[in-house]
């Protein structure tokens, strides 16, 4: 169990605090709601472009890294679809200017042409190494180009297109930074041994608001019909990607998509591992996993396949075990085998006062602080015919997107 009292600030800004005295260490953690689908489909990118800019500097502290390593402490950001994270990791006795570090760069950010220019080099540069000169690197956008129409997923974080990096303008980025980086806006976590008063400072430094305007992205409409994409690349071996659409986070089917996903691939006891890799030596690797996005999202299967393996030969064997599924028992030491590695997982994912500061940020953006304590319940509440009943509307009616990533 989490302890954690949460209150809400004149100025929008919503703060939870976990008060753990048994660690040295306090852990400030920032989510803005700002991730790649609040941006326009012609300006991709920006999000996580301005995660690289907001460590360049603010007026009262011009650099950020330099403050940091003063503090001995410790600080990173990642950008996703729905929101970015940023954390700060300090001995307690710094917690007040920590603090100020966040509130100053959230009101008083330095962005400048120069600041502007070095970032986009970086984060271009970032583009080539991982996306456009790496094995498998388009993989996941071919699989938003032929998975997602008109929701915003379609694109990934760090943009759909270079060009749209180089494009971004300090203009543009300055609207950006004050369309979403309020105090409205954001979430505010704190775990260590801290009291409430100590965000009073916070308070102060950030009292007024930027103007923020609420953006509702596009609904992904369901889909009617099968469709497939074929690709060639440069890569070891071939890849087939079969992908279904699913619930948002916040629905109570989430929970039997997870499992599912788990039953599927999870260890090398589990079922598509146990039949497609083991036995009949059709995959070196066979995955199932879920997007887990704020939105409705995607159950995927992705397989690499063997040499001398066909697309058809491997596509079919696929289809088989899941049809197979539908109609077989899941024992119950098999399912109770996935909850106990998922409640391991869960409770060492919150040992770390970062860990349950971030945790805790989550959580809040879904709406419900709460769910860091009840999910575990509604994990081990899900039943076998809750599974079998899923897999069954998932593999037997629901149409299927499959992507063949060929090797050339």
């Amino acid at each position: 169990m989490i302890n954690y009292n949460t209150f809400t600030l004149d100025n929008g800004l919503q703060v939870v605090i976990n008060k753990d005295v048994s660690t040295p260490l306090v852990a400030v953690n920032l989510l803005y709601k700002a991730g790649a689908k609040h941006e326009n489909e012609d300006m991709t990118g920006l999000a996580h472009l301005f995660e690289h800019l907001m460590f360049g500097g603010s007026e009262r502290f011009p650099v950020y890294d330099a403050v940091v390593e003063n503090m001995c402490g410790e600080s990173n950001a990642f950008t996703n679809n729905d929101f970015t994270n940023y954390y700060l990791v300090v001995p307690t006795p710094y917690l007040s200017k920590a603090l100020e570090i966040e509130a100053d760069r959230m009101r008083n950010l330095i962005l400048t042409q120069q600041k502007l220019d070095i970032q986009k080099n970086v984060v271009i540069e970032e583009f080539k190494q991982r996306y456009l000169n790496q094995p498998y690197g388009d993989l996941w956008q071919k699989i938003r180009v032929l998975t997602y129409e008109k929701h915003p997923y379609k694109w990934q974080t760090i943009g759909k297109d270079i060009s749209h990096i180089e494009q971004v303008t300090l203009q543009q980025a300055n609207d950006f930074y004050n369309r979403f980086y309020a105090p409205s806006n954001a979430i505010l976590t704190i775990s260590g041994n801290v009291e409430q008063n100590t965000i009073k400072e916070f308070e102060k430094l950030t009292a007024s608001s930027n103007s923020l305007t609420s953006l509702s992205p596009l609904k992904e409409p369901q889909w009617q019909t099968g469709k497939s994409l074929t690709a060639k690349a440069d890569v070891p071996v071939s890849v087939i990607v079969l992908a279904f659409q699913m619930c948002n986070r916040t629905d109570k089917d989430y929970y039997v998509y997870d499992l599912l996903s788990d039953l599927f691939s999870s260890g090398k006891s589990s079922r598509l591992y146990n039949a497609l890799v083991v036995n009949k030596r059709l995959f070196t690797e066979i995955n199932a996993c879920i997007t887990g996005d704020d939105d409705e999202g995607l159950f995927i299967i992705v397989g690499k396949y063997q040499d001398n393996v066909t697309i058809e030969q491997g596509e079919e064997a696929i289809w088989d075990e899941l049809h197979s599924f539908t109609q077989s028992d899941i024992d119950d030491k098999e399912l109770q085998k996935v909850k106990n590695k998922n409640e391991a997982n869960h409770t060492f994912s919150n040992m770390k006062a970062l860990d349950k500061a971030m945790n805790l940020a989550y959580f809040a953006h879904l709406g419900d602080v709460e769910l860091i304590n009840r999910e575990m319940d509604l994990y081990n509440a899900v039943t076998a015919s809750q599974i079998r009943a899923l897999a069954d509307r998932m593999f037997n009616n629901s149409p299927c997107r499959t992507l063949y990533y060929l090797a050339q």
